[in-house]
């Protein structure tokens, strides 16, 4: 699958992402983390056998100077032999991924920081404050009043370039569009998991008072959420209430709501979205479900995003696939005379970087 030269050629700003393993993967992990799945499990067989896991072996092989396709077996023995620095590193220098906004609020013990990710890749990296684990981080200030003054300040701090709130594993994303007092959220601090709506409706609107743009995880995810209350459209309450407040709001993967999230992001100014892991886990799927979540989304307000976590692979892939499924609604686009090539060059920059650039004031 060819890519077009000026899309090959394209920097990336990955605005949402995690850290990498600091650690060697047993074959277990490595396929465990190559899906949402809890798991493996010999009743569903080997997950290599999977859109991603054949895209690892065509695509990823050859960066550890293996054949096309090569077996698993001998994908992840060569993987071994080599030192994960040296794996990590080559996979993100060739991902082409220039500036990484790192959400580093989720198992922060086993994987690299931004700032390590960013060394690694020779790139640069800000920060995602992951709303729901602040809170928990937070929940044993000495009182109601600091909890308040240390959240405000984290959420205010300079290396903070956004948010992001998991209220899709918590309670679901219909979330209310009548704000919650302060009084009300902080009735529910505990020293647990933040699972309570009305602090997570809080937090929300905290991130918002602030300026930071607020990511939301939409859809595909792990078997901690209910699909059913992932649904974009579940926030459309939330969205007119905040439309008028200038902040960005980002829907996350999306996948299979893609077109919710589409329609969402053209009918509010403030609503950007993006298909993150979707783009790998499609493996060589991934360019008609793109051109399916770019029908009828506004060029500048669609962006590139791997959500990857755990392996440098997804990195790569998210990044490489990305490039593919773009290019080829370009190539389709110039075909059908859709638009003129000084065009595909300006929605492919739009894409790539320049919508996150001007969302997140880079």
């Amino acid at each position: 699958m060819g890519i077009l030269p000026f899309v090959a050629e394209l920097g990336l700003i990955d605005h949402h992402c995690h850290g990498v393993s600091r650690t060697d993967s047993t074959r277990e992990e490595f396929e465990s983390l190559l899906l949402e799945a809890d798991g493996v499990s010999p009743l569903g067989g080997s997950f290599f056998d999977s859109a991603i896991g054949f895209a690892v072996r065509r695509w990823c092989a050859p960066l550890l100077d293996l054949p096309r396709h090569a077996s698993a077996e001998a994908y992840l023995e060569r993987r071994n032999s080599l030192h994960i620095t040296e794996v990590s590193r080559t996979f993100l220098m060739a991902s082409g991924i220039h500036t990484f906004l790192v959400d580093g609020g989720f198992q922060p013990e086993r994987l690299l920081s931004g700032a390590e990710l960013a060394s690694l890749a020779g790139a640069d990296s800000h920060e995602i404050v992951r709303l729901e684990h602040l809170a928990q981080e937070l929940s044993a200030a000495a009182s109601a009043a600091e909890f308040v003054h240390e959240l405000r300040a984290r959420l205010r701090s300079a290396s903070v370039v956004g948010a992001k709130s998991v209220a899709a594993y918590r309670t679901g994303l219909a979330i209310s569009g009548e704000r919650p007092s302060e009084a009300e959220a902080l009735r529910s601090i505990s020293s647990g998991p933040v699972k309570d709506p009305v602090m997570i409706s809080w937090l929300a609107w905290e991130a918002m008072d602030a300026g930071l743009p607020l990511q939301f995880h939409v859809g595909y995810g792990d078997s901690d959420i209910d699909l059913h209350r992932c649904d974009p459209s579940l926030l459309t309450p939330f969205l007119r209430a905040t439309a008028g407040l200038g902040v960005p709001v980002l829907l996350l993967h999306n996948y299979p709501f893609h077109r919710q999230a589409g329609y969402l992001a053209q009918v509010f100014p403030h609503v950007f979205c993006d298909l993150g892991l979707a783009t790998h886990g499609l493996g060589h799927q991934a360019s008609r479900v793109f051109a399916e979540a770019l029908e009828i989304v506004p060029y500048g307000k669609f962006l590139f995003s791997s959500d990857a976590f755990g392996l440098p692979e997804l990195y790569y892939l998210g990044a490489l696939l990305f490039r593919q499924a773009l290019s080829d609604f370009l190539a389709d686009g110039l075909r059908r005379d859709a638009f003129l090539e000084e065009d595909a060059h300006r929605i492919a920059r739009l894409i790539a970087s320049e919508n996150a650039a001007r969302v997140y004031k880079l």
